[in-house]
């Protein structure tokens, strides 16, 4: 009988470690994530699709103990001690500045960056695609065998003042990164089912 396993192209393994199994940590070890794995991850989810080709997501790689510590200091409470604890950090951003880029990354439309230029909707944009590029992210995170703690509880503007000051790029999330550690994880809560998030016209 063939399941729903059956019917996607990759392996189950990989659908296991990509989605099944994977889970969002909230401790870690102190094993450390290195800048090859990084770039690796990177350097997969960049094929991943955006509107115009735009690529607005950057990210501010926090390592050092100041800047964890200046990190930290912007966090919501519950989120403090876990991004303190996790052998490296990401700060992702939306930048309103991609049109810059598009004379490389998107020539098929003669133009673009100009026409972006004086459109009040570029940040909009940007933030939309960047969202879409943390999915992504994420699923490369664990792609590395690593797990992903993605948390939007903490203070944008203290971020901002603190790593993106003088920049276009505006934090969207903040990504421990690492293995999980000793309770890493809350049960597996439900998910929605087909009937409940599809509807056919």
């Amino acid at each position: 009988m063939t399941t729903a396993t059956d019917l996607l192209a990759l392996d189950a393994a990989a659908q296991d470690l990509l989605f099944r199994t994977a889970r969002t940590a909230n401790t870690f070890t102190d094993e450390p994530v290195t800048d090859e794995q990084l770039r690796a991850v990177l350097d997969l989810v960049k094929w991943g699709p955006t509107a115009m080709n735009a690529q607005p997501l950057r990210i501010v790689a926090v390592r050092s103990p100041e800047a964890k510590e200046r990190l930290v200091a912007q966090m919501a409470d519950g989120n403090k001690a876990k991004t303190a604890a996790a052998p490296l950090t990401l700060i992702v951003t939306a930048d309103a500045a991609f049109h810059e880029h598009l004379p490389v990354i998107f020539p098929i439309k003669e133009g673009a960056r100009d026409a972006l230029e004086a459109n009040p909707g570029r940040p909009a944009m940007a933030r939309f695609n960047a969202a879409i590029q943390l999915g992504y992210l994420i699923v490369g995170i664990r792609a590395a065998g690593l797990a992903a703690g993605p948390m939007g509880g903490f203070d944008a503007e203290g971020v901002k003042r603190e790593f993106l000051a003088d920049t276009d790029q505006d934090p969207i999330a903040v990504v421990n990164v690492g293995r999980p550690g000793p309770d890493a994880w809350y049960d597996r809560l439900p998910r929605l089912e087909h009937d409940q998030v599809v509807t056919t016209v």
